[in-house]
């Protein structure tokens, strides 16, 4: 366990789009019974064991997303994203990202690429280090540990 102090810790800002508040409600057959608050616990122990900040935020707002995207040049060193729904559609999202010049994680509680045609398409992977989905809520975990890595090698 780190024993870094929390003012010197890297911030990571984990971000997580549409209809994600109904984590463990909405079809839970297709995204299991975590809800989002055991997204959040999970990230926050995660990233205390890496020496990590987070700064996690839930938006079905794609405008709100963005923003805090730009909010995070200069301030964050990195991004972990669900953009759920807008993996699809967002240009805007991805033009915050690059606009952001920081590393990123695009993660996916399912295996985008099992499901619908129209799911297996994204503008963030263009754009984002790497990218991890199907393994549920522990695919936030392991893109907290890939970004500290990521992070530690660039410093």
């Amino acid at each position: 366990m780190s024993m870094t102090n929390p003012a010197s810790r890297r911030l990571v800002t984990v971000l997580n789009g549409p209809n994600l508040n109904m984590l463990g409600l909405r079809q839970p057959h297709i995204y299991g019974h975590a809800t989002l608050d055991d997204v959040e616990q999970l990230c926050a122990e995660t990233a205390e064991s890496l020496g990590l900040a987070i700064d996690f935020r839930q938006s079905n707002s794609e405008g709100e997303l963005v923003t805090w995207i730009q909010e995070c040049r200069g301030k964050a060193s990195g991004i972990v994203i669900n953009p759920a729904a807008y993996t699809t559609t967002s240009v805007a999202l991805l033009d915050a990202i690059l606009a952001s010049e920081l590393p990123v994680i695009e993660v996916h509680i399912t295996n985008i690429h099992r499901r619908e045609e129209f799911r297996q398409h994204s503008y963030i992977s263009k754009v984002a280090v790497g990218v991890i989905c199907g393994l549920g809520i522990r695919g936030y975990a392991l893109a907290l540990q890939a970004m500290a890595e990521m992070l530690e090698e660039t410093s």
